[in-house]
């Protein structure tokens, strides 16, 4: 949901398909950062040592990072 929203200020910004790439790439650092949140909240507060987090922090942060490197890549393509 948060990469469509960057994709489409990227568009409303951008007025092509080049600005929903760029929002994409925007929204790739601000992903790793509400991944981190999200796994330093898992080791601070519900007791989860690093070693549990980090697969879960893979998943939470890979997944839509990759989705949203493969729609830039194709994006790059048009």
């Amino acid at each position: 949901m948060l990469a469509m929203i960057f994709g489409l200020f990227g568009r409303l910004w951008g007025h092509d398909l080049a600005g929903v790439a760029q929002g994409l790439r925007w929204f790739v650092p601000v992903w790793a950062a509400v991944a981190l949140v999200n796994m330093w909240v898992g080791v601070t507060r519900a007791g989860y040592s690093v070693a549990q987090e980090a697969p879960i922090l893979a998943v939470v942060f890979l997944v839509p990072a990759a989705l949203a490197a493969l729609v830039i890549w194709q994006l790059g393509k048009a």
